[in-house]
């Protein structure tokens, strides 16, 4: 192990090894030390396995903060532009799965593979299953009680993460620091997680296990156009791990089922064109047949067009385009992406990532008040103050 390093990075994950490296290349002596057995655990489970490592459109009203201005800074001066060069110099194909949205083409492994060579290239030292004991400031330096032993360093980087998936190691390791030295906490949630709901309707999402359709969602002031999935506990896909970073406990979730079709006046014309079609037979057109049937089950009997009112219509066209549903909750952090909050930003620089009043200290990634939204914005984040911190130690 470096013995007296100049900086030491807490966390083995993406912001850590993108500090790790720049700090490296650019003279640092740096040691990463992490909790777990292996490095960048939550890198290699992300995007289904396959890493969704950026997003082509990353911009500051895409994350959430306590103070939005913060991140502006650090996503300017490293753009996933940036990242994408440094992904096709070690070979890796970028895959394009949704626009803007880039993948590995197969598996997560390249892009963990290419951040521990770079590191090695640097000449980073990266140690595992160390866990840090104590954190303490020495004179202008910090010094460190681990389970490996003491480690003097002019400064420490807490790249720790949130409180997302803890099966990965995740703990709040980070905000505890930030709480003995005097640094603020905004208060944390599971953010990009799927919903469960009430026994009854629970009931009812099981039976429709696994059937997905496009809708337009909406809670509080956010609204998102993506898929949705029903599961056997409640609500997911796209859809709903985005509006989740927008609800809060008690909140109704209003869903369009149908966000292209105005759902009465689509009623009333087929009505009028064909008398005899059954509202089954429509709604099996224009939606997964099986939640077509569902609906039917849940809101009213079947019957010709020709025999439903304009009142009744008009009910469908509700239940249709303005589905009203209460989550009972979210899954967790079982299961959540990422962390809503953490370490207030008011005192942490945007450009160095150092705590104001003590710069040996530095917070960067998902433990900081910045949370992306679904899509490939975090792991940018993650880039982008992994690199503005690394330049400025």
């Amino acid at each position: 192990m470096i013995s007296n390093p100049d900086v030491v990075i807490i966390g083995a994950g993406a912001a850590g090894l993108m500090c790790a490296l720049t700090a490296g290349y650019a003279g640092r002596r740096v040691l990463v030390i992490d909790h777990a057995n292996k490095p960048g655990k939550k890198i290699l489970m992300s995007g289904g396995g396959r890493c969704n490592f950026t997003n082509l459109d990353t911009q500051p009203d895409h994350f959430f903060s306590n103070n939005p201005h913060f991140c502006i800074s650090a996503l300017n001066r490293y753009r996933p532009e940036h990242f994408v060069e440094l992904v096709e110099r070690h070979g890796i194909e970028p895959v394009e799965k949704a626009p803007g949205q880039l993948f590995c083409a197969d598996s997560a492994k390249p892009i963990l593979d290419m951040l521990l060579t770079e590191c090695d290239w640097a000449g980073a030292e990266i140690h595992l299953k160390t866990t840090v004991e104590r954190i303490e400031r020495k004179g202008e330096g910090m010094r460190l009680t681990t389970s490996a032993g003491g480690i003097d360093t002019g400064a420490v980087v807490v790249a720790s993460g949130g409180l997302s998936i803890p099966t990965m190691g995740a703990s709040g390791f980070g905000y505890d620091i930030a709480r003995q030295f005097g640094l603020a906490v905004t208060e944390t949630r599971a953010a990009l997680v799927p919903f469960i709901l009430t026994s009854q309707w629970k009931t009812r999402a099981a039976a429709l296990s696994g059937v997905s359709c496009e809708v337009d969602v909406k809670c509080r002031n956010g609204g998102y156009r993506a898929p949705m999935l029903f599961t056997h506990r409640g609500l997911s896909g796209p859809a709903m791990l985005q509006i989740s970073s927008h609800w809060q406990p008690g909140d109704e979730l209003l869903i369009d089922l149908l966000p292209d079709i105005d759902a009465f006046g689509a009623l009333a014309s087929a009505r009028k064109a064909t008398p005899k079609r059954r509202l089954s037979t429509w709604l099996g057109e224009h939606l997964p047949k099986r939640l077509a049937q569902a609906l039917i089950e849940w809101y009213g009997s079947d019957g010709l067009l020709a025999e439903q009112s304009n009142a009744q219509l008009q009910y469908w066209g509700e239940r249709l385009n303005a589905w009203r549903l209460k989550p009972a909750g979210t899954e967790g952090w079982r299961t959540a992406e990422v962390t809503l909050g953490g370490v207030d930003t008011a005192a942490i620089s945007s450009k160095t990532f150092e705590a104001k009043d003590l710069p040996q200290l530095r917070f960067i990634g998902e433990v900081l008040d910045i949370t992306g939204e679904l899509g490939g914005y975090n792991f940018q984040w993650a880039w982008a103050s992994g690199v503005a911190c690394g330049l400025a130690l």
